[in-house]
């Protein structure tokens, strides 16, 4: 909950930068004709997954983030990350005694999301910020490394006071991928020329997953977290990227802004 919020302070934030940039540019527009809007790819990285790998020893992954502008309003967009992921869920009680690991596995793969952002935001003569909502289709291909692991056992002869231990052995389960569709909600400002930071907040639904017979999955590269009982899940990302601008292209209705 509290990347969920941090991840809406800072979209507003951006957001804000937006409209007073639009609000700057107002007094620009006036002083000749305007040019026409760039048009190119933009490429850059999420500085989140950085900064979680710095800080969290469970976790590593990168993530590369890029769109394309093919209309006034639409962009092609992808992003293509690899995660690692330990979770180690433990059994206690509120005295905090006889703590014990139900189980501990690290899940690690790749992920390709692809899909559309369209632009709410109408900029000025010159300017390419965005207010985004948008759609990927997502995939992961992955692998569990079951570690340990403990299970209930009805018999309380040999282990009255907890949960009977696996074998000590760690236990591969490769093979593993998952497809879902997420939505996204975003925002995109130019700090300076042709660098921008962005973050989204993304919900995602699961449409289809392969599964090992020994156990469900717990956290998929690119999804996050899976719950018990839901398809969904929610992500979220920072990020700073750089534009290219490859041409440029008249507004289709350019009166709007004059």
């Amino acid at each position: 909950m509290l990347r969920f919020t941090t991840s809406l302070i800072l979209m507003l934030a951006v957001a804000g930068l937006t409209q007073v940039q639009g609000q700057q540019a107002d007094s620009l527009s006036a002083r000749g004709p305007a040019p026409a809007d760039a048009y190119g790819i933009r490429l850059g990285a999420d500085l989140s997954r950085l900064l979680i790998t710095g800080l969290n020893e469970d976790y590593q992954g990168f993530e590369l983030v890029g769109d394309y502008r093919i209309s006034e309003k639409f962009y092609l967009a992808a992003e293509l990350g690899n995660e690692s992921r330990r979770v180690n869920e433990l059994l206690d009680n509120e005295n905090d005694v006889n703590i014990q690991s139900l189980y501990d596995i690290t899940s690690r793969g790749s992920y390709l999301k692809a899909g559309l952002d369209y632009n709410t935001y109408t900029n000025w003569y010159g300017m390419n910020n965005q207010i985004i909502v948008g759609a990927r289709a997502a995939f992961s291909s992955f692998r569990t490394d079951l570690d340990s692991y403990s299970y209930f056992n009805s018999n309380r002869y040999w282990n009255p006071d907890g949960f009977q231990p696996g074998p000590d052995a760690p236990v591969e389960l490769d093979g593993l991928s998952a497809a879902w569709i997420e939505l996204l909600l975003g925002v995109k400002a130019e700090l300076f020329a042709n660098i921008y930071m962005g973050a989204s907040v993304r919900l995602g639904m699961l449409v289809s997953r392969t599964e090992s017979d020994r156990m469900p999955h717990l956290w998929i590269p690119g999804f996050n977290r899976v719950t018990d009982g839901s398809s969904f899940g929610v992500g979220f990302n920072y990020t700073i990227s750089y534009f290219l601008p490859l041409y440029r292209k008249a507004r289709e209705n350019p009166t709007q802004d004059d």
